[in-house]
């Protein structure tokens, strides 16, 4: 088919190429010309393992292109995908919807003829059916443009794989739809064959799948992390707690990894977007639980913080740190809401000599917190530091040793945020070794 994809951001990028993939003729849109530049010369404006080599084979292959007309992709397009962004409003808990609603604005008007508009991003439940009756009151198609919703399940990290071959499809549909099931099911036929889930809903239940997903991830985070909190009072590790109550098969062990906690551009605004929403709807005492579960998870930053200080005499004033991490996660470049700099930058703030170092995310680190002090390596960042903070669980540092700082640091001294190391390969070695939960 012939499809379009509106918004070339993480995930729009991803899933116009991983459409290609597929064997459609896919046109991406958006009005960045900067964004459009770079994938037109081949090149991925973020980090996602995999996807510049989608990107660049399928435009070779004639499958994938881009533009910033409206009037050209409706005229194009069998059917469209809406993949803008839905950032967290400014001062508030809701989602801005201006880019969603920006799309249908201008979209719509050039629609003539019978199509799909297949809504993809994160939105507050209720969005799709306004959007719907929007659709049909002024797009000269009228009823025949049809608005289902089809929301993303990306991992950051494993895009590529989550897209090609989910655990599930999700489909939104409205009460008179005649024709959104059917083209879903014609633009996923290679996907469906493997046999994944095909769950078809109403537009509401749709809407809600993800942020209720999100939810009860960032619960189950927020969990470990208050376990975590229970057990450096008690002297208890909780990732042997989360190794024994994981072997539950009701509960899993994915998740329960204690730590710094969850950031990003997807769980927190998601959440507070949940809570907001309910709370519009009059059904706030629903999701007050999720108040304490951001608390939770904001609280880990600050306890280390405080584990810093302790480690350098309690002052942080004129103490030199090093942090190895920037990104919110390993085999990521992104920096929203990363616990890692928000760490870095808070510790800077107490006076310290902060030097950070991240495999990929430098450049996103740069921009966002330029006062800080970026190093090329692991050693570098190291270099004469009071205490080393492993803040993203990246491969490179799961597999350090003391061995590789130890002529390097001025005080062994190593806080682990990820709770990723071997306690006892550390202090078997002269180190002191601090892991958020464990004894």
């Amino acid at each position: 088919m012939r499809l379009c994809v509106f918004g070339v951001g993480y995930l729009g990028a991803t899933h116009a190429a991983c459409m290609a993939e597929l064997g459609h003729e896919v046109l991406g849109v958006d009005i960045d010309k900067a964004k459009l530049a770079s994938l037109e010369a081949g090149t991925v404006p973020f980090y996602e393992p995999g996807l510049e080599e989608i990107l660049v084979r399928n435009q070779e292959a004639g499958r994938l292109r881009f533009t910033d007309s409206y009037a050209e992709a409706a005229e194009f397009g069998e059917a469209h995908f809406l993949g803008v962004g839905t950032p967290q409003k400014r001062g508030e808990y809701a989602a801005d919807l201006s880019y969603v609603d920006s799309v249908v604005e201008n979209l719509a008007p050039l629609l003539t003829g019978p199509t799909v508009i297949f809504g993809k991003s994160t939105v507050p439940v209720g969005t799709a059916a306004r959007l719907g009756a929007r659709l049909r009151e002024i797009a000269p198609a009228g009823a025949e443009v049809e608005l289902a919703w089809n929301p993303e399940f990306l991992r950051e990290g494993f895009a590529i794989e989550d897209t090609l071959h989910p655990d599930r499809v999700v489909l939104g549909v409205a009460d008179d739809s005649t024709r959104s099931e059917q083209v879903a099911r014609e633009i996923y036929a290679d996907i469906l064959a493997e046999g994944m889930p095909f769950l078809v809903t109403d537009l509401a239940t749709s809407e809600m799948v993800k942020t209720a997903a999100n939810a009860f991830l960032a619960t189950k985070i927020s969990f470990i992390n208050a376990m975590a909190e229970l057990c450096e009072a008690a002297g208890a590790d909780v990732t042997v707690l989360a190794d024994a109550i994981g072997q539950d098969a009701r509960i899993g062990r994915k998740f329960l990894n204690a730590g710094l906690g969850f950031g990003g551009g997807c769980l927190p605004k998601d959440i507070r977007a949940f809570m907001a929403r309910a709370g519009e709807l009059g059904a706030d005492q629903a999701l007050t639980f999720l108040r304490e579960v951001d608390n939770i998870n904001m609280r880990r930053r600050t306890r280390m913080v405080e584990l810093a200080r302790e480690a350098v005499g309690n002052s942080l004033l004129g103490a030199r740190v090093a942090v190895l991490g920037a990104a919110f996660k390993p085999n990521s470049d992104d920096v929203r809401d990363s616990p890692a700099l928000n760490v870095a930058g808070q510790i800077q703030l107490q006076g310290a000599a902060v030097t950070v170092f991240d495999p990929k995310a430098m450049e996103n680190s740069r921009r966002l917190f330029p006062t800080l002090t970026y190093a090329e390596s692991v050693v570098d960042a190291c270099q004469g530091a009071d205490v080393v903070l492993l803040l993203t669980e990246w491969a490179e540092f799961r597999q350090l040793t003391p061995a590789d700082l130890d002529s390097v640091v001025r005080e062994k001294y190593i806080i682990d945020g990820r709770n990723c190391l071997t306690p006892s390969q550390w202090r078997d070695a002269g180190w002191k070794y601090r892991g958020l939960g464990r004894p």
